[in-house]
């Protein structure tokens, strides 16, 4: 898979050394020549660039892209770059880093953003997710497919505690994606009987957040209620 990632700052640079880790192409763009660090990455391509312009796009070869991650520090930056490389070159993925929630509603769809990654939102769901057994908090919302990456850890009192993954009804336009178990990521299968403290992973839609947490005895905490920054999702 090739990525292209604009902004060499340390977020764009830890996310180059994690795919190259993995065996990605990776190419990194920034305008700021000292932020391009080759011998830092030396499997990386690095440009320098503004990466606002059709030209130094050209250069970075999207096209060819299968990935852009627009991940500098300027969520105007961000917009542009989510933009063009979506309704310019069709690049299939796009993400993009959101700086500013009060910003969060514009990185959508129509900005050619298919997944906003806002810091600030994911440490607070993270927070609620690590205190709150039996809520159902949003981790991630993938924007383009109208879906929300969901979780909740089961209480001891839930009904379906000792039930197999197929002998529950889950509602519609959900799916349990994985079980964090005892420090291990289990693969949801048929036969898997579900535990008290079990971590539920679940891609779902918002319409069927607050369904999904009634069928396994849970409450959508507060931040699970769609937000106003999530218009136009």
């Amino acid at each position: 898979m090739r990525v292209v990632i604009v902004g060499a700052g340390q977020v764009g640079r830890a996310i180059a050394g994690d795919l190259l880790a993995s065996g990605h192409e990776v190419a990194l763009l920034d305008r700021d020549p000292a932020a391009v660090k080759p011998d830092r990455l030396t499997s990386a391509a690095f440009l320098v660039g503004d990466a606002c312009e059709i030209d130094t796009l050209e250069r970075a070869d999207l096209p060819t892209a299968d990935v852009v991650v627009a991940a500098t520090g300027d969520d105007k930056v961000n917009l542009v770059v989510a933009l063009l490389a979506k309704t310019e070159y069709g690049v299939p993925r796009v993400v993009a880093r959101v700086n500013h929630p009060k910003n969060e509603w514009m990185f959508d769809e129509s900005w050619g953003v298919d997944v906003a990654v806002s810091t600030p939102r994911m440490l607070t769901a993270l927070v609620e997710e690590a205190v709150s057994v039996g809520d159902l908090v949003r981790l991630m919302t993938f924007r383009h497919g109208g879906a929300d990456l969901v979780e909740l850890t089961l209480p001891t009192d839930c009904d379906v505690v000792g039930r197999r993954v197929d002998q529950v009804a889950w509602p519609a336009d959900t799916a349990l994606v994985a079980i964090l178990r005892d420090g291990r990521v289990l693969t949801p299968s048929g036969d898997h009987a579900l535990e008290a403290g079990d971590e539920l992973i679940f891609v779902a839609t918002p319409e069927q957040e607050a369904a999904l947490a009634h069928c396994l005895g849970g409450r959508l905490a507060a931040m699970s209620e769609p937000p106003e920054t999530a218009a136009g999702r």
